[in-house]
């Protein structure tokens, strides 16, 4: 009798919790983050964590009405969060507002109630509001970390005739290339250097965003800002040609934006 008595209050007890507000389970393997944390009685539906990647943060519109962005990239958190009930998008709104001051973030752009873009030193932060449920977006901005060698270029190359390089980095919407990009372009040296008699055609790709002309001139120049670079440093210019495809040679999805990130790329090629 005790032990069936026992069973029934750990039944009713276990009810009793599952029916209470705001124990919705958060999605596995989701955490706040230790910066921001979530609005109270919020729920993690889903999340996301890479060692590198690329978001876009908005900052208004210019004097043009033209949108107006900065792009970042780095480690990416992302956490998608569904509000308690009764919660209002203007509630949501004015509690990351005094949350992110708090923390000593600069608030770099407001939307009310929508869009809130604020940095703090090389982290930059994103809420993406609706009230019933949230974005918050966090990228620490860094270069990434060359991982591919002269000999991985070289081997790849050998095998199908040509190779993605990823790591070139450029202004947006320019051919100027960034500093960070100065370890990848120096592999590239290093695989001319070890194969004198290799001869590449420097290929530019974009995503799909944009406009199709745009892209495909863009990736023009950016290519020959690499063959540029790379005669700077003493290669011959007779071993190397430009091209740019725009995004006419998708290599992945440009719905999704680690499709696009894949897309956006410069391939050598043996001439």
């Amino acid at each position: 009798m005790k032990m069936f008595l026992r069973l029934l209050l750990c039944c009713a007890l276990s009810l009793a919790a599952k029916s209470l507000p705001g124990q919705d389970q958060d999605a596995e393997g989701c955490k706040d983050s230790t910066l921001i944390t979530r609005m109270p009685g919020s729920t993690i539906h889903s999340c996301e964590n890479k060692e590198f990647e690329q978001a876009k943060m908005p900052l208004g519109a210019d004097k043009d009405g033209n949108a107006k962005e900065k792009t970042i990239e780095g480690e990416y958190h992302y956490w998608d969060y569904g509000t308690r009930e009764g919660v209002s998008e203007i509630q949501v709104f004015r509690n990351f507002e005094t949350a992110l001051k708090k923390a000593g973030f600069t608030l770099d752009y407001e939307e009310s109630p929508g869009i809130i873009t604020a940095h703090k030193g090389s982290t930059w932060y994103q809420l993406d509001n609706r009230g019933t449920f949230y974005y918050q977006t966090i990228v620490i901005e860094k270069a990434m970390e060359q991982e591919v060698t002269a000999t991985d270029m070289a081997d790849e190359i050998n095998k199908s005739g040509h190779v993605a390089v990823y790591g070139i980095h450029f202004d947006t919407g320019k051919a100027t290339i960034q500093p960070d990009s100065a370890n990848v372009l120096e592999q590239i040296v290093n695989l001319l250097q070890q194969s004198s008699d290799l001869k590449l055609r420097v290929e530019g790709h974009t995503d799909s965003q944009g406009n199709a002309t745009a892209n495909q001139t863009l990736s023009e120049k950016r290519a020959q800002a690499v063959v540029a670079w790379l005669t700077s440093k003493g290669i011959s210019a007779s071993r190397l040609a430009a091209k740019g495809y725009g995004a006419s040679k998708p290599v992945a999805d440009n719905s999704t934006e680690d499709g696009r990130a894949k897309n956006r790329r410069v391939e050598l090629v043996k001439m």
